[in-house]
């Protein structure tokens, strides 16, 4: 193999091409014969048993030289790449240069490879940084919900009121033809949940059980195809009325819900785990804050094939966060109307924002001369076992070294900003913003939302790049992990797949 030329092109590419030998160039239209040989028929031979010569004579000497210039560009490549040291990213194009011969032949390949990056100032950045503040109010809340949760449900001869729970059996007509998905028996709907229809739930409430109702209903416009914005008539009947009983709010409860002898205890403690949980949200967001303004300072030429494959890993996060709730990913596409495509598209700029943060920190690493040592690593991967709820042995079958050296890297390059940054009081007009996406998060319905648009789903996935820490971006599950690996062996292209045949 010998490296005939090397070419920078823009946005971060190079066109290296390569030659290929007489001798690496046999070795290829050899194994070619071996492993072909059998598929060839030639008169006077058993399948598999003809000489390289007499298959050569009858079907032409380039017989072979398509196949051994798939074969022998893989290690031609490979070798070429890194004897100019290039640091490639994605596969490469390629193309061949002039003809196949006995005495080899020569590519092309055009590959991005990662960018030259000029880091702007990284020491001394300020960013707001929010106060951790927690109220009676927010604990009481917290102790509620965990009251809600060992509440129970007691059956009551009244009315139903909102807050209740009503066992019903309902069936849906659309013009009096029973629709797919609208039957069920002894359904326990909690009234004001928001799960139903909307509307549904408002007419049961002051239904007594026993009691049986046709409840009209429109659905909405950005419901499933088959039945948005249908009016349709659902028969229901209600077989018991069950009102919850919720625990009193004393040392009793504390004693049965925790670990405290006191209900002063608990509230104490939950007091502690809110503002612990609000500290660690406040921190991660400040250093966002001040890696987005390093990120915005670089200077360099961003490979198009990095945003895409950011794109992708939006999706793929989008998809896996659908199935854990339980839904599936087809079925919810079919359900939505969910576009990808635009999904990709909606998630670019996001995406190059999380680029840009990745390379700063990238060039961090390098400017500080940060390394990592074996115990850095291997407390990292401690760390790792305690967050998965594994072994460390089965952390490390899933999450090589190199990415664990990585993430502590990163989590240093992080620290070097902010512990040289300058934490600046959040703005009123911030502040103001802030309550008021709080006050409408409180307000907001809880109905059933698995029928949300698409172009929300875009909107969560930059919420989520906006949100998360350029330092975390390796500290994916384990599991998930080694589906992308499984995924990846299946479907990874050869590289040699863009050389064109021989002939």
């Amino acid at each position: 193999m010998t490296v005939k030329n090397v070419e920078k092109l823009e946005k971060s590419r190079v066109a290296i091409e390569v030659e290929v030998g007489a001798e690496e160039f046999e070795a290829a239209v050899a194994k070619s014969y071996a492993r072909s040989r059998s598929k060839l028929s030639v008169p006077g031979f058993r399948p598999g048993k003809a000489p390289r010569k007499m298959i050569e004579k009858m079907y032409g000497a380039e017989v072979f030289y398509s196949d051994a210039v798939d074969l022998a560009f893989p290690d031609a490549y490979k070798a070429a790449v890194e004897s100019e040291k290039l640091d490639t990213i994605g596969y490469p194009e390629v193309e061949l240069v002039g003809d196949v011969t006995k005495d080899g032949f020569t590519f092309k390949a055009t590959v991005a490879v990662y960018p030259d990056v000029k880091l702007g100032k990284y020491k001394g950045v300020s960013a707001p940084k929010d106060e951790v503040n927690v109220t009676d109010e927010d604990v009481m809340e917290r102790v509620n919900e965990m009251a809600e949760r060992n509440s129970r449900l007691v059956s009551v001869d009244r009315a139903a009121q909102k807050g209740d729970t009503a066992v019903i059996d309902f069936e849906g007509f659309d013009n009096g033809v029973p629709f797919a998905g609208g039957k069920g028996e002894n359904h326990e709907l909690e009234l004001g949940s928001g799960s139903f229809v909307p509307g549904f739930e408002d007419q049961v409430i002051g239904m007594k059980a026993g009691e049986e109702k046709d409840i009209d209903i429109t659905f909405p416009e950005d419901y499933h195809k088959d039945l948005a914005g249908k009016q349709v008539v659902f028969k229901v009947k209600v077989n018991e009325v069950k009102f919850k009983e919720l625990p009193e709010l004393d040392d009793e409860f504390a004693k049965d819900v925790s670990e405290f002898d006191t209900f002063q205890e608990l509230k104490d403690d939950i007091r502690k785990k809110i503002e612990a949980e609000r500290q660690k949200s406040v921190d991660v967001a400040y250093e966002n804050a001040l890696i987005e303004k390093v990120a915005e300072t670089i200077d360099c030429e961003i490979p198009e094939i990095l945003v895409e494959e950011q794109c992708r890993r939006f999706l793929e996060e989008f998809k896996s966060r659908i199935i854990s709730q339980g839904i599936p990913y087809d079925q919810y596409v079919k359900m939505t109307g969910m576009d990808e495509k635009k999904f990709m598209e909606d998630g670019r700029e996001p995406a190059l924002r999380q680029v840009k943060m990745d390379l700063a920190i990238a060039q961090i690493i390098d400017q500080e001369k940060l390394e990592a040592t074996a115990e850095e690593i291997e407390e990292e991967y401690k760390k790792l076992s305690g967050y998965y709820g594994m072994d460390i042995e089965t952390v490390k079958k899933y999450l090589g070294e190199n990415e664990v050296r990585t993430q502590v890297l990163n989590t240093k390059a992080v620290a070097v900003v902010v512990d040289n940054a300058k934490a600046e009081k959040p703005s009123a007009k911030k502040a103001e913003k802030k309550d008021a996406a709080e006050e409408k998060a409180e307000k907001k319905p809880a109905a059933k939302k698995t029928t949300k648009k698409a172009e929300d789903k875009a909107d969560a996935a930059e919420e989520k790049a906006e949100k998360k820490p350029a330092a975390k971006k390796t500290a994916k599950k384990a599991e998930d992990k080694a589906d992308a690996a499984e995924e990846k062996a299946e479907k990874k292209p050869a590289a040699k797949k863009t050389a064109k045949k021989a002939e």
